[in-house]
């Protein structure tokens, strides 16, 4: 394992309204950051949620019972459900991607008919587990995925100022975004249970910027410029940024989608929230060369979906949604 360390960038000055000078000191750090290693530290963000708030919410949302979990599930593992994109995903256990997930997007949907009847419905609403059951969940849960949103929205202008564009380059990203704010949790791994090396096999994003709350847990793991795996613990009160293959694109080749990976560790659970900024569906993008083909975002993630395991009609799926039914308790 590599001791290559990933830079700590200080977002302080973001808290406030900054000069020009400061703006384009932070947009070099930062384009130098993704440029090299594709990752980096965030801290002193600019968010009203501490890293305790953002894991209390995870938290109880997972320590639900299954069966009002599975009411929230994604039609691909519970057929009698409508939605498709946002919801529930259960931990498929007979893979190296051990992790079960909910996800949601903007509060307020976007107007695209031209996607409403697709397989996938990219602007469907989100669904969510009762108050009663979920005290605030919804409220806060709402909430974060707007500040992490306003933060993409201003860590986009940086990055945009990184590439010799004006910092207003991205603002047409911004419009009906469909950012996806994603709890997750690993179980985990007791004896008998044999134990897997990894819980999220090795990948790189596939979209424009991620942004990572991360718990002491560790695990986490990058893939540097030399081939080697790079150990990216948890930084008191960081954020974890990264790019995906479309910004690569995106920057002419300039920054790095990084691979990465997780690895299992015996015994313990973990807990991850990443916000994946995603344009609107009808985002027309272009690298920043000029050159090359024009991406319509829709088409660009309904694309990826096609390899990815929680979008997957598998019939096995069903089954684990049964089994939970039938011992579902009459009163809530």
């Amino acid at each position: 394992m590599s001791k290559l360390s990933l830079p700590v960038i200080d977002l302080s000055i973001l808290r406030s309204p900054t000069d020009a000078p400061e703006s384009r000191g932070l947009a070099k750090q930062l384009g130098k950051a993704l440029e090299e290693e594709g990752f980096a530290y965030l801290v002193n963000v600019p968010l009203t949620f501490g890293h305790d708030d953002v894991f209390a919410l995870a938290k109880g949302f997972f320590h639900l019972p299954d069966h009002k979990k599975l009411r929230l599930a994604k039609k691909s593992f519970q057929r009698t459900n409508s939605n498709t994109y946002r919801g529930f995903f259960p931990a498929q256990s007979d893979s190296d991607n051990l992790k079960e997930g909910f996800e949601i997007g903007p509060s307020k949907l976007p107007e695209s008919p031209r996607w409403a009847n697709t397989r996938i419905n990219l602007t469907e609403a989100d669904v969510w587990p009762t108050e009663e059951s979920a005290p605030g969940f919804r409220t806060y849960s709402e909430k974060l995925h707007t500040e992490l949103q306003d933060l993409s929205s201003k860590l986009l202008s940086l990055i945009a100022m990184a590439l010799g564009m004006e910092p207003s380059f991205f603002d047409h990203y911004l419009c009906d975004s469909i950012s996806t704010l994603r709890y997750l949790h690993y179980p985990a791994i007791n004896p008998p249970s044999p134990q897997q090396e990894l819980c999220c096999t090795p990948h790189t994003d596939s979209g424009i910027l991620t942004l990572l709350h991360q718990d002491s847990t560790g695990g986490l793991e990058v893939l540097s410029p030399d081939g080697e795996w790079v150990a990216a613990p948890y930084v008191q009160g960081s954020i974890v940024v990264n790019v995906g293959d479309l910004m690569a694109r995106i920057s002419g080749g300039r920054f790095r989608a990084t691979c990465h990976r997780v690895r299992s560790l015996p015994g313990r659970e973990r807990y991850s929230v990443p916000f994946f900024f995603e344009p609107g569906n009808d985002c027309a993008m272009q690298n920043v060369n000029e050159d090359g083909e024009t991406i319509i975002y829709g088409e660009h993630v309904l694309n990826k979906m096609k390899g990815w395991v929680e979008f997957q009609d598998l019939d096995k799926h069903s089954s684990l949604v049964e089994q939970v039914e039938i011992v579902e308790p009459e009163m809530m």
